[in-house]
C-alpha cells in the first residue's frame, strides 16, 4: 500500500528544497517551457510544486503527477542554475512520491509497469530471452511482411506508433563477444569492469565489443560479468526508488568495485545514475561504504581515456565528418563535455564539425518519447533540424536511447546514408584499421 512506502519529497532534507532563488536563469534552457512558455512547465514552477506538497500545503494530485512526467529529466536547468539546485535528487523524488501516492494507477498502467520495471528489467536472463524473440521476429522477415501487408495496422493506435521506433536487436548479445576476462597484447596497466547494460546488450552489443577492445588497445584487463542486470536507471528515473535501491545492490555484489581500479559505462542514461549510488544507498548499513567505492571509480569511457591518455591510432586517415549529439546525461547529470571531443579529435581525418544547440534534448530521455510522444517529436525535429546544417553524414551520440531516437529521425526524413555511431565505435575502428606491427 502507499502509505507503507517513505514519503519521498517531506522526507528531502529542506535545504534541497530552499535551493531554488526562482531567479529564472533555467527558463530559457527548459525544452518544456520554451515550447509551451507555461511557469508549470519550468523547472522552477515544477520545484515549486515540489515545495508546496512538501510544507503540506499542496496534495500530491494527478495534476502533479502529470507535471513531474512532462518533465524530460534532461537536467540542462542543473547546468544553468547558479545557486546549484540538486535538481536530479528533487525530480526524482517527485516522482517517487507521485508513485507513493497512487494518483496515476489504472489498471492499464500497473500491468505495464508491473511487467516491464519489476519484472522484465529485474530478470537479465528473461530479458534476454525476449530479446530473441524479437530478433527472431525482425530477422525472419516476419516483421518486413507485417508491415507489407498491412497487418501492423491491426494493433492498438499507440502501438502502432510505437512499432516504427523499435530498436533493431543484435543477433549475438554482449556476453558473446566478450570474455568475462580479457588481457590486453602487452602488460597490463589498469584492472576495470565493463557494465554491459540491458537495453544496450540486446540492441547495441557491438558497442560494448568496440569499448572492451578500445579499453584493451589502452592497457587495460578488462572484467566482464556475463550476466548482468540492469543498473537501476529507468526505475530511479520513474519513481520505483526501493527497486532502484536492490538493482544497485546486485550490481555491487557482482562487480566488487573493491578489486577494480575504475568500472566503466559507455551508456551516458545509465553512468548519470550509476554515479549516484552512493547517495541511492547512503542509509543502507551494509552497502553504504561499498557505493562510495563504487561511484568514486565510476567512469564514462571517455572520461577514463581522458584519465589515463588515449593511444593515437596508428591508422591512415580515413577523410570522414562528424558531428557530436551532447547525450543530457553525459553534459548535464555527469558534465561531461571536453571528454568526447577529445577522444573524435585523437581519430586520424576525423573532422569534428560542431553541433548548432548541441545540449538541447533529441527527445529521447529515456522512455519519454514513449509517454510523451508529441513533445518528443517536436524535440526530435528541432534536433534534426540542427544536424542537416553541418552536413555531417556521421553523427557521434554517446547514449543508446539518443542514438535510437536520431535513427528515428533519420528514417523519418529519408537518410539512409547518414548512420549514428557511439564515439567510442569511431576509435576502435581506426584501432583496427592499424597493421599488424602496430
Amino acid at each position: 500500500m502507499p502509505n507503507q512506502q517513505p514519503n519521498y519529497l517531506k522526507g528531502l532534507d529542506y535545504a534541497v528544497l530552499q535551493q531554488c532563488m526562482h531567479c529564472g536563469m533555467c527558463l530559457p534552457t527548459c525544452p518544456t517551457y520554451v515550447e509551451t512558455g507555461r511557469e508549470k512547465n519550468s523547472p522552477r514552477g515544477r520545484i515549486a510544486l515540489m515545495r508546496g506538497v512538501a510544507d503540506g500545503e499542496l496534495s500530491v494530485t494527478k495534476a502533479f503527477a502529470d507535471e513531474m512526467y512532462f518533465c524530460l529529466g534532461c537536467l540542462a536547468c542543473s547546468t544553468a542554475c547558479p545557486a546549484g539546485v540538486d535538481y536530479t535528487r528533487l525530480f526524482e523524488m517527485a516522482r517517487a512520491e507521485s508513485e507513493r501516492a497512487g494518483v496515476l494507477r489504472s489498471p492499464a498502467r500497473n500491468v505495464i509497469r508491473g511487467f516491464t520495471l519489476r519484472f522484465l528489467f529485474t530478470r537479465p536472463r528473461v530479458l534476454r530471452w525476449l530479446g530473441r524473440l524479437l530478433w527472431l521476429h525482425q530477422a525472419s522477415g516476419f516483421e518486413a511482411f507485417t508491415r507489407k501487408t498491412g497487418l501492423v495496422k491491426l494493433l492498438p493506435k499507440r502501438l502502432r506508433e510505437l512499432e516504427p521506433m523499435a530498436p533493431r536487436v543484435r543477433r549475438r548479445f554482449s556476453h558473446q563477444l566478450i570474455q568475462p576476462v580479457e588481457r590486453p597484447a602487452g602488460e597490463a596497466r589498469h584492472r576495470v569492469g565493463l557494465l554491459t547494460g540491458c537495453v544496450q546488450d540486446l540492441t547495441f552489443s557491438e558497442v560494448n565489443r568496440d569499448t572492451a577492445e578500445v579499453l584493451l588497445a589502452n592497457g587495460c584487463e578488462v572484467v566482464t560479468p556475463p550476466v548482468q542486470g540492469c543498473c537501476g536507471s529507468l526505475h530511479g528515473h520513474n519513481g520505483e526508488w526501493e527497486s532502484a535501491k536492490e538493482l544497485a545492490r546486485r550490481l555491487i555484489d557482482l562487480f566488487e568495485p573493491e578489486k577494480l581500479d575504475a568500472i566503466i559505462t559507455n551508456a551516458a542514461g545509465c553512468g548519470s545514475h550509476l554515479k549516484h549510488y552512493d547517495r541511492l544507498l547512503a542509509d543502507d548499513p551494509v552497502y553504504a561504504g561499498r557505493a562510495k567505492v563504487w561511484s568514486a571509480k565510476l567512469r564514462d569511457i571517455s572520461v577514463w581515456l581522458e584519465e589515463t591518455g588515449i593511444r593515437p591510432p596508428a591508422s591512415p586517415p580515413e577523410k570522414s565528418a562528424v558531428t557530436y549529439h551532447e547525450a543530457c546525461h553525459l553534459c548535464h547529470g555527469q558534465g561531461v563535455t571536453r571528454q568526447p571531443r577529445a577522444l573524435l579529435r585523437a581519430i586520424p581525418g576525423l573532422e569534428l564539425r560542431e553541433l548548432p544547440d548541441s545540449t538541447w534534448c533529441c527527445g529521447s530521455a529515456g522512455i519519454y518519447n514513449i509517454t510523451q510522444p508529441e513533445m518528443a517529436q517536436k524535440l526530435l525535429d528541432r534536433k534534426m533540424d540542427r544536424i542537416g546544417e553541418t552536413g555531417a553524414a556521421v553523427i557521434a551520440s554517446g547514449n543508446p536511447g539518443c542514438t535510437i531516437q536520431i535513427q528515428s529521425g533519420l528514417r523519418q526524413r529519408g537518410l539512409p546514408g547518414h548512420r549514428v555511431v557511439h564515439p567510442v565505435s569511431l576509435l576502435a575502428e581506426a584501432y583496427r584499421r592499424e597493421t599488424p606491427a602496430t
